[in-house]
């Protein structure tokens, strides 16, 4: 889908769909997933090549950042889609010259919706191409920090959770009684899973960042006298690098916090499993006596004292019985169960 904007909102974009030139103050055409007929209508009206999908998904630098002939520039980066419910990268592109902008975008991005609001009611400076650029990647940068504020949100709760892990109580219950293995295994695995969609969205933020951070000074340092910009913009450049690079030190300290967080789950599983192993070694080590005294009066032979004894067979159980309980008391008084 082509949308053309200019310094006063939207533009009637008709013509360019007749195939004929660009509208009078058309400034920025803003494409939402092009077909290829497209990208040929505004490549025929603009004279600027509309890179494809495959080129913008380059992930070596000479392909994301290029200079072109015309004196313009070539920018690409992946970009968070901003929908918490399936966060995704896509790939952004923009062409910026002297007098147009051309963004290729492949998802909806709430970001595009805002700066043309903001145009149309001329929200900030947005003559040129160049201005309206500045726009979208401030645009970009807030949702980035909506999107980093709410992932911090996020940690927190997890953080709740993973740390009021209660391994000897029922979901619900306000006894105490204990949950059952099962419960608390499938508590963990979701801790887990949450631990882990929150790595991922962390590691696409922090691409997207990336992506934004290398555009903004290349733009900067790149032929300003061929893209018609001069000092007053230069300190919009330098605020979007300081906030970029605020975001990357506050994404570096969520993912510092997520690893925490994620020693601290597998900590929970080694609770688990050492409480698990203390049963079962327990539980060997009881039945252990009882066995020894058993097999031994098991034997078939002729003369064994006991044999002949009233009280043998009550004795027997009662040697059994309190050489499984004694065990058990010393553990008790250890504090081992």
């Amino acid at each position: 889908m082509i949308s053309l904007h200019g310094p006063h909102g939207p533009v009637d974009h008709g013509v360019l769909k007749a195939g004929g030139g660009l509208p009078e103050h058309a400034v920025w055409i803003d494409l939402l997933d092009p077909t290829e007929e497209e990208a040929r209508q505004v490549e025929a009206a603009t004279g600027i090549r509309v890179p494809s999908r495959a080129a913008l998904s380059e992930v070596e630098s000479s392909s994301r950042l290029r200079r072109l002939k015309n004196g313009g520039l070539s920018l690409s980066s992946p970009m968070i889609t901003f929908d918490r419910t399936d966060l995704a990268l896509k790939p952004l592109g923009f062409v910026l010259t002297k007098e147009h902008l051309v963004t290729i975008r492949f998802a909806d991005l709430r970001s595009y919706e805002t700066v043309k609001t903001r145009v149309a009611e001329h929200d900030g400076d947005c003559t040129t191409s160049v201005d309206i650029f500045l726009l979208v990647i401030e645009e970009l940068v807030d949702g980035l920090a909506d999107t980093l504020e709410e992932m911090s949100s996020d940690l927190g709760q997890l953080s709740t959770r993973i740390f009021d892990f209660d391994p000897a109580a029922k979901p619900g219950s306000d006894n105490g009684s204990r949950g059952s293995p099962k419960r608390r295994d499938l508590a963990l695995r979701r801790l887990l899973r949450s631990i882990g969609r929150q790595g991922k969205s962390l590691a696409k933020v922090r691409a997207s960042l990336l992506g934004l951070e290398r555009i903004v000074p290349f733009v900067k340092d790149s032929c300003p006298q061929a893209l018609g910009f001069g000092e007053e913009e230069s300190p919009r450049f330098d605020t979007l690098s300081r906030d970029i690079a605020s975001l990357d030190e506050f994404e570096t300290r969520q993912s510092e916090t997520l690893q925490f967080l994620l020693d601290a789950a597998l900590g929970l599983i080694n609770i688990e499993q050492n409480n698990a192993f203390r049963v079962l070694t327990v539980v060997s080590v009881v039945g252990i006596p009882p066995t020894l005294i058993a097999s031994m009066y098991g034997m078939n032979f002729k003369h064994m004292p006991e044999l002949e004894w009233a009280y043998g067979y009550p004795y027997g159980l009662a040697l059994i019985a309190l050489s499984a309980l004694l065990p058990i008391l010393i553990f008790r008084i250890k504090g081992w169960v």
